[in-house]
């Protein structure tokens, strides 16, 4: 039902549970392409998107109240606020990213799996440590508990491991209209590109997509959907190594171009 939201359809402002829809997504494009601050844009509805709100109320001149309604929607119409701009939040990516040391010594990191790969996930661990990384791994059924903790732990890159039953190798950054996260597509490219080689996986590719832990996750994330399942317990330690040796790539030059 939320994703059938445009803005202006409803009354959007912070409550709990926090409001989640199509419409909060273009409140937070508009807003961070007229550079308020409205944080990840990820359709929900936070402390960081009623804050903007609140600026960009004040600065426009509007009632503030931190409530998207009629006022604001003209306002941001008026203003240009829908345009394809890059958002606060891109900029603040690329920033962050471009001034990262370029290597995993002390470098934060997740592997985070729903069950089941155990054994790759373990692998991956110990090479990221290996290499000095500070590791966490987390295996929870439910991608927004592992969004969750990814964030509470202050990961600067998320690992997500899945399997499939047919024989894939499918890799996930965030991207939804109007933003992407450029660290996750960076990533997700040298995964797909270096998996199947070493592996015999079939050949991979590289998507923008809105899965839940994607999008809920503060810092470039991928998710590496694996299959099948024989392939990957019986490769894991090559899937291991091909894995780590695209992360050391791409803390050295995590931005294309």
């Amino acid at each position: 039902m939320e994703s059938g939201y445009r803005l202006g359809d409803r009354l959007l402002y912070l409550r709990t549970p926090m409001l989640r829809g199509d419409d909060v997504h273009e409140l937070q494009q508009s807003l961070g392409a007229l550079g308020f601050d409205a944080g990840w844009v990820d359709g929900i509805l936070g402390p960081e998107t009623e804050r903007a709100l609140t600026q960009f109320q004040r600065n426009a001149g509007l009632t503030v109240d931190a409530r998207c309604g009629p006022e604001v929607c003209a306002a941001l119409a008026r203003l240009g606020g829908r345009t394809e701009s890059a958002t606060v939040a891109g900029v603040r990516e690329l920033e962050r990213l471009r001034s990262s040391p370029p290597s995993l010594d002390a470098r934060r990191v997740v592997v985070g799996h729903q069950g089941g790969l155990d054994a790759l996930a373990s692998s991956v661990s110990r090479l990221l440590q290996d290499a000095g990384a500070v590791v966490a791994v987390l295996n929870h059924p439910d991608a927004s508990t592992q969004a969750r903790e990814a964030n509470a732990f202050e990961a600067e890159l998320f690992i997500g491991l899945e399997m499939d039953a047919e024989p894939t190798c499918r890799v996930a950054f965030y991207e939804t209209t109007g933003f992407r996260s450029v660290g996750g597509a960076t990533l997700a490219a040298l995964v797909a590109s270096g998996l199947p080689e070493a592996t015999g996986l079939v050949a991979g590719t590289a998507a923008g997509l809105r899965l839940p832990v994607l999008r809920e996750t503060r810092m470039p994330a991928v998710v590496c959907i694996l299959g099948p399942p024989t392939v990957v317990v019986e490769r894991s330690a090559g899937l291991a190594v091909n894995l780590v040796e695209a992360v050391r790539t791409w803390v050295a030059a995590p931005v294309e171009g």
